[in-house]
């Protein structure tokens, strides 16, 4: 048995090994060792310190190199070429598909699509703009205009499309009959690569269609509108006025705007490199709509009246503002002005606070103008008759409050009628006391106080009108004579309207309706109506403000010369902004009536805010509803009253006058 039974053979590739024949292989067995060429001198080996000279010729000489450390078992991988002509197939069948794929893709873009990928090319340089509309009027009752839109034109050249043989006689034209320099129009029409520049802008509809019938190539024009508001109509707190790019901003402009503005068309035009518009031929996706004309209840002239009379008596007596109110008894408003006011025309020049709405915005205790409330509720609820008689002195202590007189008469006994003639502050506490606080608060809530008033003005206030519950020792007296409650121009107004009006209360309306392009007009929807008192009731205190006017009463300076005319004075404290107290605030001077008194056709109501020569309402406010009723009454042609106004009895001592 052989002695190396059982032993594993020798690897003849590991170090060390030998082969059968007792020799180390050579480390390529295709490969014979080198040989030194003939004639050549063998180089001695270099012994390596540390290494035997056997060693050194072992390795032929070359420095002997510390085996490298293994690798870890996860990186020990084998990666071996694989056959190159395999390699170059599946080369070649990658390049192969992309070629078909590219080709495919290409011809669907060039052959298939073509005419979709050359409309959406197309549609990269395309937009859609907005092409404005017609904004619709706004026009008193007769359709005399507040407001309307012209046609302006902004006028363009295209460069490219002007003919050569033209373009001198286009450089003329242009520079003549727009008032241009020729220098800067030729440089225009010879802007390149251009193709559009603008000429002139704000050009008429009529300038343009005299050009236009030249017949010239290469300039064209784009319509705009412009919105123009007639001088001088008094009425810019109402109507209010629009902005830079057409939308209404305030008053009825910004109210109705989704009526009077339409709506605007659509055009496709084509934009150049350097982002500007070019117009296109054909371009007109949608058709511009037109807005609606809006027919208000007012009355121009008379409107134009009120407010120079307004604001000649603001200025004359001195006061911070003012409004003036006509209107018929079914709450048709013929008139609201305002003073201060400003231009429609320059709003640049104007602030924020210029723009209100006096006539509906500001606030301010109407005074003695309530008391044909507090009496009114005595009469419908049968407390008292016309001719009731109340023992009036000058002074009233009520609480911790004594409330006066305008004037000290001593102490008088005055009928119901002579209470709301001779404005008795006492003599009306004393009818409010049996009235009650609930039963005046709800009179009042039906009269339209503390409410809006159908209006819907931008900017209107409900003024303040505190619950019965919440009223303390001496608020019933304040609130019968009206102090502690605020009420706006046109609420007052509506109280006398309601009185006029037989009793009947209708919600004011300034908009009689609309009118489409056709011209057909189409009304507003009818005001809400609600009977707050009596027939019978309206007329004794239709007489009883009669007797205001009267010699006897506190405001002769309101009567009108042929007619009988019923009205209210009024005089009130005014806040103080700065201390919230009456201390150093002024007055409000009021006065609210109707004519003629026996047939009313005409209502005004007139506010004058803290006049300095002269604060009662009877003096300060009397001479304006004077002036403003008797236009109105000759504007509206209303006949002259035949006939005297019925004796009624003032004082208990003295036969009926």
């Amino acid at each position: 048995m052989s002695s190396s039974r059982g032993r594993r053979p020798r690897d003849p590739r590991r170090p060390g090994a030998t082969n059968r024949s007792g020799t180390r292989p050579n480390k390529d067995p295709q490969r014979a060792p080198r040989r030194p060429r003939s004639g050549a001198r063998p180089q001695r080996p270099v012994r390596a310190e540390g290494r035997t000279a056997r060693e050194i010729r072992r390795d032929g000489g070359r420095p002997r190199r510390r085996p490298a450390s293994p690798p870890p078992p996860l990186l020990r991988r084998t990666f071996r070429r694989g056959d190159p002509r395999k390699r170059i197939k599946i080369g070649g069948a990658l390049i192969l598909t992309l070629i078909v794929l590219l080709a495919g893709r290409l011809v669907q873009i060039q052959g298939l699509d073509a005419e979709e990928y050359a409309a959406a090319a197309a549609d990269m340089r395309l937009r859609t703009i907005d092409v404005p509309t017609l904004r619709g009027q706004i026009t008193d009752a007769d359709g005399n205009p507040f407001a309307l839109s012209v046609e302006v034109r902004t006028v363009f050249v295209d460069p490219q499309e002007v003919e050569e043989d033209e373009r001198d006689e286009l450089v003329t034209e242009l520079a003549t009959r727009f008032d241009l320099h020729e220098e800067e129009v030729a440089a225009k029409v010879d802007a390149t690569p251009s193709r559009y520049q603008v000429v002139a802008e704000q050009v008429t509809h009529e300038d343009w269609e005299e050009f236009h019938d030249l017949g010239l190539s290469g300039v064209g024009s784009e319509i705009d509108y412009e919105r123009i508001y007639p001088e001088d109509t008094g009425a810019a707190d109402l109507i209010g006025f629009v902005g830079a790019e057409g939308y209404g901003l305030e008053g009825l402009e910004g109210y109705l705007d989704s009526t009077l503005a339409g709506e605007a068309g659509k055009r496709q035009v084509e934009v150049g490199s350097d982002g500007t518009q070019i117009p296109m031929a054909g371009g007109l996706v949608r058709e511009p709509e037109p807005g609606r004309d809006v027919r208000l209840t007012l009355n121009r002239d008379l409107q134009w009246y009120a407010a120079r009379s307004l604001a000649e008596h603001v200025e004359e007596l001195n006061a911070e503002g003012g409004s003036a109110i006509v209107t018929r008894p079914d709450g048709e408003i013929l008139a609201m002005a305002d003073h201060p006011s400003y231009s429609q025309q320059d709003i640049s020049e104007t602030s924020e606070g210029d723009w209100s709405n006096g006539a509906v915005a500001e606030t301010f205790e109407p005074g003695s103008t309530n008391k044909v409330i507090t009496l009114g509720a005595a009469l419908e609820e049968e407390i008292v008759t016309p001719e009731t008689v109340y023992t009036v002195p000058y002074a009233l202590q009520y609480y911790d409050q004594t409330f006066r007189n305008s004037t000290d008469d001593g102490t008088q006994r005055l009928t119901v009628n002579g209470i709301m003639a001779r404005s008795s502050n006492v003599g009306t506490i004393k009818v409010a006391d049996q009235v009650g606080a609930g039963v005046l608060h709800s009179f009042m809530t039906d009269f339209g106080l503390g409410q809006p008033t159908g209006l819907e003005l931008p900017g209107e206030e409900s003024g303040v009108l505190t619950a019965p519950e919440d009223w303390w020792g001496t608020q019933l007296p304040s609130v019968a004579i009206g102090h502690g409650l605020s009420v706006n121009a046109a609420q007052m107004a509506s109280v006398y309207a309601t009185i006029a009006n037989g009793g009947v209360r209708s919600d004011l309306n300034v908009i009689a309706g609309t009118v489409d392009t056709e011209g057909d007009f189409t009304p507003a929807e009818e005001p809400e109506r609600e009977r707050v008192i009596s027939e019978e009731t309206a007329e004794h205190l239709s007489l009883m403000l009669e007797a205001v006017t009267s010699d006897e009463g506190t405001a002769p300076q309101a009567r009108v010369d042929g007619y009988r005319v019923a009205g209210k004075t009024g005089t009130a404290n005014r806040i103080n902004p700065e201390t919230g107290t009456y201390e150093d605030g002024g007055y409000t001077a009021t006065f609210a009536g109707f004519a003629p008194a026996d047939d009313p056709e005409i209502v005004v109501q007139v506010v004058l805010h803290n006049p300095q020569d002269t604060y009662y309402g009877g003096e300060a406010a009397g001479p304006v509803f004077n002036d403003i009723m008797s236009f109105a009454l000759k504007s509206e042609k209303v006949p002259p009253t035949d006939g005297e106004a019925p004796a009624i009895r003032l004082f208990e001592d003295e036969e009926a006058r």
